[in-house]
């Protein structure tokens, strides 16, 4: 492998993005369903790889072509294997970077129910999801149990989280984890979308989506730039570094935030070899990867310029910027190197996996929605739908087509909800530690905790929250 080889090939996701660009320009219903060119794009580079049209030339072609496994030759899908567990880092890392981090206080009073409920739909599904895999799973296809954490990881991590666990699953022994999340994450994404807008308007013929602006949610230009958003975009007043490139500024404060990460990797590692990890042979942080520390690094970069009070020099729009960009690489390389192949040898296993995923779901926001959010439950709870389902920019596009003019507390609830909810599910730190958790303890351990914490965020949401409950002791107060 030549550095002009490695080269080349960053050049092609750049070749295949446009392509992927150009296809969602001139295709309605892939706009309509808000995929990003590049999740389009990296489809586009699988199904030229080697397990779609590589099929075909392989019966055509002498085994020395380059094009003898499709028309991306290996060496590119080389280069292309290991980046999302690269890029990764920097999309975490990113993650709260240029965000003044407001006040725990003012942080629950806004959006208390829907980290609650977050919470409670995220463990669930790691309920679900092991419960699947003890019952059906490993005893009737001899599945890996740490297929068990699959839902959580692909639904509300995402693609992102899917693809950045790849050598987490690879060294825990279930390689093909990797793939099925990934195809799971997909389906999240399509699932989160359709059933979003079902629901949506059978909630608006019911009476429950109060704000929804007419029949056509979006222009066919804010259909554009929804789909390609990656975040929350600010225009705070920047000031800007001298004697350096505003971009190479914002990369460094990455790049240390990602260092930061390392070293709190390397030392809780190394804290845990000189401990119990002396003492028996469990080990739980060789297998935690790098992403969820290095969105700490990121936190602790903001912290330090807060307190310095320069935290205007963090241009926040550079800074999703420069996450979006790392996201882009991380979903072409991640789609176009999916294997099909595992998939396809999985595929029952697959299908049971999307369907408890999503009935869990819609349950969830059909049922505890109402009971769990006490004023707008609607668009409040369907950014909590859509994150659950798919991604964050799910939840705001759904909570967009409910709440078009902001008339709700929804977004501002669910921007504040990220605060206290991704450092630890959707790839904060219980993601990424659950796999090794699941292995080092076995699926049972990790069901009875899961279970535990699910049931202690559901009784605290319907106690703390029920809106029938609200009423009933402000009623109470009023009579006194």
């Amino acid at each position: 492998m030549t550095p002009n080889m490695v080269g080349f090939s960053f050049l092609m996701i750049g070749v295949f993005l446009i392509i992927g660009k150009v296809v969602r320009l001139h295709t309605k219903w892939l706009r309509n369903l808000f995929l990003p060119s590049s999740i389009i794009a990296g489809f586009i580079a699988l199904f030229l790889g080697p397990d779609v049209l590589g099929r075909l030339t392989s019966q055509f072609l002498e085994q020395e072509s380059v094009f003898y496994n499709g028309l991306i030759p290996d060496f590119i899908l080389d280069v292309w294997r290991p980046l999302p567990g690269m890029f990764i880092n920097i999309v975490f890392a990113a993650l709260f970077l240029g965000k003044k981090v407001p006040g725990v206080k003012k942080i629950w009073n806004v959006a208390g129910p829907q980290i609650v409920m977050g919470q409670a739909v995220s463990w669930g599904q790691y309920v679900i999801g092991l419960l699947l895999t003890l019952l059906v799973l490993t005893p009737l296809f001899g599945m890996n149990p740490l297929a068990g954490a699959l839902i959580e990881i692909s639904f509300v991590g995402g693609h992102g989280t899917a693809a950045g666990l790849a050598s987490t699953f690879e060294n825990l022994g279930f390689a093909e984890g990797a793939d099925l999340a990934l195809g799971l994450a997909t389906v999240g994404i399509l699932v989160g979308v359709v059933a979003g807008i079902i629901i949506i308007n059978i909630g608006y013929r019911k009476g429950f989506a109060k704000h929804v602006g007419g029949k056509d949610y979006f222009t066919e230009e804010e259909k554009e730039r929804l789909g390609e958003s990656h975040g929350f975009e600010m225009e705070p007043q920047v000031k800007e570094a001298k004697a350096i490139e505003p971009l190479a500024f914002h990369l460094s404060l990455i790049a240390f935030a990602i260092v930061i990460g390392y070293v709190l990797q390397q030392g809780l590692i190394l804290l845990e070899a000189s401990t119990w990890g002396a003492w028996t042979d469990v080990v739980l942080f060789p297998y935690v990867p790098l992403f969820p520390l290095a969105m700490i690094g990121g936190v602790i970069v903001q912290i330090f310029f807060d307190k310095l009070d320069i935290h205007m020099y963090i241009d926040q729009n550079l800074i999703s910027k420069i996450s979006g960009f790392a996201l882009d690489v991380l979903l072409v390389s991640a789609l176009a190197t999916l294997s099909l192949q595992v998939i396809g040898e999985n595929i029952l296993a697959f299908l049971l996996l999307a369907i408890v995923a999503t009935a869990w779901n819609v349950f969830a926001f059909l049922y505890l929605g109402p009971r769990m959010i006490p004023e707008h439950w609607f668009e409040r709870g369907l950014g909590d739908f859509g994150q659950a389902t798919g991604m964050t920019a799910t939840g705001l596009l759904l909570m967009k087509i409910a709440d078009p003019e902001y008339q709700t507390p929804a977004l501002m609830g669910f921007g504040y909800k990220q605060i206290l909810f991704e450092p630890f599910v959707g790839g904060g730190l219980v993601t990424a530690a659950s796999l090794p958790f699941i292995y080092q303890f076995g699926p049972v351990v990790f069901l009875i905790i899961s279970t535990v914490i699910t049931v202690f965020f559901l009784v605290f949401g319907l106690v703390k929250f029920n809106p029938k409950r609200k009423g009933k002791a402000q009623t109470a107060e009023q009579t006194n």
